[in-house]
């Protein structure tokens, strides 16, 4: 600390410490996040993506499939789908059938609209070898819902 500031030094290659770094203190609660600060990120900081870590047999050969298989393995987890080990040994069995191209894709689509249900990427395989286009992507939530609402349920009791 310098003051009121915050000095970041760092040993450069001559071997001497040079400042590389200074701003102002913050108080707790109220964090400091500086853009400049992540360089290799598009917009400062950005959203940081949880790192991809297969560790058993089964989880390596299933990101093996490509990167939409990836894709789905990070998102599926805080989704909060279920039974995902047997999902994950379906769609390796599926890749040695179809093809890992094909299963690749659909588990990226999948990925994106949410989908982690049992059979959704059964569901989507067959939908693209109809060869119909994939269209566009809504999440259900309180904007995109079927439901009908509860208005229904006024005349009930009456």
């Amino acid at each position: 600390m310098v003051g009121e500031e915050l000095s970041i030094t760092a040993r450069t290659n001559s071997g001497d410490l040079s400042e590389i770094w200074r701003h102002q203190l913050s108080v707790p609660g109220v964090p400091q996040i500086i853009d400049a600060h992540y360089p290799d990120h598009p917009d400062g900081r950005g959203v940081h993506q949880p790192r991809l870590q297969p560790r058993s047999e089964a989880e390596i050969a299933f990101v093996g499939i490509g990167p939409g298989a990836g894709r789905w393995f990070k998102e599926a987890g805080p989704a909060g789908a279920v039974r995902l080990r047997a999902k994950m040994a379906r769609a390796v069995e599926l890749a040695a059938v179809m093809g890992s191209d094909s299963v690749d894709q659909a588990l990226g689509l999948a990925a994106t609209a949410g989908r982690f249900a049992d059979d959704d990427l059964l569901s989507i395989l067959e939908h693209l070898a109809a060869n119909r286009p994939a269209g566009e992507f809504v999440r259900a939530d309180e904007t995109h819902s079927v439901q009908s609402g509860t208005i229904g349920w006024q005349a009930l009791g009456q």
